[in-house]
């Protein structure tokens, strides 16, 4: 597989914000404070339907299986499910939990042993949104302004982070990302996250939408 890559190293436009959809946002607040993502994520009251898988993870990257472990049990003391038990794998060292308003997250390190104590720091948070068509998506996020950083083919996409964005968006298949998580791929109803950044109001292919920045 060949890696396509763009030198440039800011976007002309990029995600701003990640807006998550919920319930009760003020229990949502109370929990990601605890899990200690509060400052990444802007919250939102909705009713929206939502049934199965949402179509997206948000994944931290941590320096090593301690911290992993540190953030995994942050989150389940604080109400949170545990979808895939943290462990080692081909790539490092990881788990996944389910929030209690729905949305997964994954927490992983490339190390496979601590070179140091644990920290609550996070290294780097992804939003990978899965889709249908990597390449066509891809291509109508570029169409919108957004950078490429990396591509694989039609199986994975990063774009580059703006100089005030604190998430990285990246694409993947839906499939592939439901898998790795260890849910079932099928999903219907509201996606229950809002995209910031774009210059105006839209809704891609695969129903996330958009909207500018405040």
């Amino acid at each position: 597989m060949v890696m396509a890559t763009n030198a440039s190293t800011a976007a002309r436009t990029s995600l701003a914000s990640v807006t998550l959809e919920v319930a009760d946002p003020e229990a949502a607040r109370r929990f990601y404070t605890a899990f200690g993502v509060d400052t990444y994520i802007g919250l939102r009251a909705s009713e929206g339907r939502s049934t199965g898988f949402r179509g997206f993870t948000l994944a931290l990257t941590v320096s090593g299986p301690a911290t992993v472990d540190g953030f995994v049990a942050a989150a389940v003391e604080a109400g949170a499910t545990v979808l895939k038990p943290a462990a080692k794998s081909l790539w490092g060292y990881s788990g996944v939990v389910q929030a209690p308003d729905g949305t997964i997250w994954k927490i992983a390190t490339s190390a496979k042993k601590d070179t140091g104590p644990a920290t609550r720091e996070i290294d780097e948070l992804v939003l990978l949104i899965g889709v249908e068509d990597v390449k066509a998506t891809k291509q109508c996020y570029v169409d919108r302004g957004l950078t490429v950083a990396k591509s694989f083919g039609g199986k994975y996409a990063e774009f580059a982070p703006g100089t005030s964005s604190r998430v990285k968006l990246a694409l993947y298949k839906r499939r592939a990302l439901a898998k790795d998580l260890g849910v079932p791929a099928d999903g219907t109803g509201s996606h229950r996250i809002v995209l910031g950044g774009t210059a105006d109001t839209f809704t891609d292919a695969d129903g996330f939408a958009w909207e500018a920045a405040a």
